[in-house]
């Protein structure tokens, strides 16, 4: 059985964590293949609502092997923060394996990403402030910390030291801030050598395995297309690769083993953080988007900044990473609004372009443009089929779909695993 790759096609926040869930009762494995605990994914199982920010989402699936991959940055803290807080609400995290090869967030690299992003100013990223950045700058400069190196005293405190002989210069002279002592780095790291051992697996080796097996594997994105280190909205991006090439290089699966890409599509626009955001809504009608769809992150508790559908952008992810299944997420939020906006385009210096500019300035200048549509009134939360919903939001969802680039095979109509309308089956036809 190939594997399925799932990702956000916007700025994060899509909703992957209800998609990877829907999912994660019929697949085998699910593997978070980027990134760190600065993005997170709400799941609301039967009213039950859980907060995941490291952990992959098929960790609430009693039947799935959840993987956190290579390519993935931990904060062991974090990590087992919330492994406690599942098993004091009667969820096991024993089946967790965790690679070998995954970087570790070292406390000082938690404190430099802190004061560089206080220090830019107003030409911050806006990060998380979780050291997730410097932790990848570590890992491409390599001298980053491996789970694997936590097993090896003499190799960790080899790479601490040298890491900090670098980084202690930069905190007291450049930041004026104390240096940190190598012992006490030492000391924490270790501390969770023993929880630690028995997760750490071959993880690659494991989902080659559990492919020739004939197993399912879903390979779960944090953060999303526009945020991706390449191919993002750069410079205002993650640290990682957070696009289908990224499943493959943070995983060990090959491409030629990836069947299916899954891009997760909210019914209107959000980002975090800085940037350019063409459709964004500002003052009295983003608070209204933002309260209705209570966008506010998972990770941080930040609100979100707000905006209509963006085709360009979604059309956008479409070609980057493939896709060949859209899911629509959160079209209940929009009810009861009197018209919908949907950005079709851009103009740019007088020129109307109907997909994402070259550049980052030209982004930066993009003047959305237009069409609207009218809403509906009707409670569409019990939804189960197209021909449930009411007649203008069935026409929303199918002048989208004729705009981005790939079909929309579910439409999220409420916030429960249960709440969504499947139009095509998402491992099946």
């Amino acid at each position: 059985m190939p594997a399925i790759v799932l990702i956000g096609a916007q700025w994060g926040d899509e909703g992957k964590g209800k998609a990877t869930d829907l999912l994660g009762s019929r697949v085998d494995y699910v593997v978070k293949f980027n990134g760190g605990n600065n993005a997170g994914h709400t799941i609301v199982i039967n009213g039950d609502k859980f907060a995941l920010h490291l952990l992959p989402s098929g960790i609430l699936s009693e039947n799935c092997i959840p993987v956190i991959g290579n390519g993935v940055v931990i904060d062991l803290e974090v990590l087992f923060q919330e492994i406690d807080a599942l098993e004091a609400r009667g969820r096991s995290a024993a089946k967790l394996r965790i690679s070998a090869d995954a970087h570790v967030i070292p406390p000082y690299n938690t404190t430099l990403d802190k004061v560089t992003e206080r220090f830019a100013g107003s030409r911050k990223i806006g990060t998380t402030g979780r050291g997730i950045g410097p932790t990848y700058a570590d890992k491409m400069n390599r001298i980053g910390i491996r789970v694997q190196d936590l097993f090896d005293e003499a190799i960790l405190r080899g790479k601490v030291t040298a890491a900090l002989n670098l980084k202690n210069q930069i905190l007291s002279k450049i930041y004026n801030r104390r240096a940190l002592d190598v012992e006490a780095v030492l000391s924490e790291l270790l501390s969770y050598t023993e929880r630690l051992r028995p997760y750490v697996d071959n993880t690659a080796l494991l989902l080659h395995e559990a492919l020739d097996e004939g197993k399912t594997v879903l390979l779960e994105a944090g953060q999303a297309t526009m945020l991706d280190v390449d191919h993002g909205n750069y410079p205002y991006v993650t640290s990682s690769s957070a696009t289908a090439g990224g499943a493959c290089t943070g995983s060990g699966i090959p491409p030629t083993r990836v069947s299916r890409v899954i891009a997760i599509v909210k019914a209107y626009s959000t980002r975090v953080g800085e940037g350019p955001f063409p459709t964004e809504l500002l003052h009295e009608k983003g608070d209204a988007l933002r309260n209705a769809g209570v966008e506010f992150g998972t990770t941080t508790g930040r609100p979100r900044r707000t905006g209509w559908f963006d085709v360009p952008v979604a059309r956008y992810a479409a070609r980057i990473n493939g896709v060949t299944d859209f899911v629509l997420t959160k079209l209940d939020v929009l009810t009861g609004m009197p018209e919908v906006p949907v950005c079709v385009g851009y103009e740019i210096d007088g020129q109307r372009i109907a997909d994402m500019p070259m550049t980052q300035s030209e982004f930066a200048r993009a003047v959305p443009v237009y069409e609207t549509f009218p809403g509906w009134e009707d409670d569409i939360s019990k939804a189960r089929s197209l021909d449930d919903l009411p007649a203008n939001a069935r026409d929303y969802v199918t002048a989208v779909e004729s705009m981005i680039g790939a079909r929309i095979s579910v439409i999220g109509v409420g916030p429960g695993r249960e709440e969504s309308i499947v139009v095509h089956d998402l491992l099946g036809d």
